[in-house]
């Protein structure tokens, strides 16, 4: 059972520690200077020690003072956090979740709305990232990856795979007729080396050399090849909307296998109920079939 806490002489110390006034703080908490000056003095008598020095303008903290000062400090922040996500009698609960970005526009973006409905007291963050995340550093309760499924420190659920294909503008893709025409043309890249090399042995070709734009985000790539820039290869169903528009073809049906969405998470974190909600919600959609 947890002792006594004089939390109103704990309020007084912090508030005249920010202030380095009794009269500030009996401003801040609404109640008389005296009162804060009190409050302060049953604290300092009951630690044995004192916090602060009174000086003729003002306080000047002491020592001890300063030690007290950021645990209080940080208590009442977080405090007051909680307490402000608490709005219509229910809890409104933070979820932070970093994606790589064409995972974000291609398909969770379209479909952002469905969840807000379906748990409208869940906050949702959405943080972007190229792949590489560091889930405890960065404070995220999911990243969603695209990879094999295999990161250290991680479990990972499999959202659904997403194949590779060629993608360009539709006067490029004029002048391709089949795959090998692709020796004429700029090949733009991403940070996965190997990616033309299994799609030129998908179509039967000899591997050649590319040395087109290195790119750390597929949207990006698929953006550089909406300008002309070059042929991207990329996860064809992030891009649909972008191929029913006329904006990007796909010059060949050729597609190959380089990895999957995955929802990952910290291994050993227990699951809040934004979590288990998210979870329950993307995975549901991801095997939908819709994933375009």
């Amino acid at each position: 059972m947890r002792p006594y806490l004089p939390l109103n002489a704990l309020r007084a110390f912090e508030s005249s520690a920010r202030h380095l006034s009794f009269t500030r703080a009996a401003s801040e908490l609404n109640v008389t200077q005296a009162a804060v000056s009190q409050q302060v003095r049953m604290l300092e008598e009951r630690l044995g020690a004192t916090l602060f020095k009174r000086l003729p303008r003002g306080l000047a903290i002491t020592d001890e003072g300063l030690a007290l000062r950021p645990v209080l400090t940080d208590a009442f922040d977080r405090i007051e956090a909680v307490l402000r996500q608490f709005e219509g009698g229910h809890f409104h609960e933070v979820l932070t979740v970093g994606a790589v970005g064409t995972f974000t526009v291609g398909w969770l973006m379209p479909r952002l709305k469905s969840f807000h409905d379906a748990h409208p007291f869940v906050e949702l963050r959405i943080m972007t990232n190229n792949n590489l995340v560091d889930l405890a550093g960065e404070g995220l309760d999911f990243a969603i990856r695209f990879g094999d499924g295999t990161w250290p420190g991680s479990r990972a659920a499999k959202l659904f795979d997403a194949p590779l294909a060629a993608l360009c503008t539709p006067d490029i893709a004029q002048r391709l007729h089949r795959p090998a025409d692709l020796a004429n043309e700029k090949l733009l890249r991403s940070y996965r080396a190997d990616d033309w090399a299994l799609w030129f042995a998908a179509a039967g070709l000899a591997p050649r050399p590319v040395r087109g734009p290195v790119f750390d985000s597929s949207r990006l790539m698929v953006e550089a090849a909406m300008q002309g820039a070059g042929i991207a290869l990329a996860p064809v169903s992030m891009f649909e909307r972008d191929l029913a528009a006329g904006r990007l073809v796909r010059p060949f049906d050729i597609e190959v296998q380089a990895g999957s969405y995955w929802l990952t998470s910290q291994k050993g974190k227990t699951a809040t109920p934004a979590m288990r909600a998210f979870s329950q919600w993307i995975v549901k959609e991801a095997g939908s079939g819709e994933n375009a």
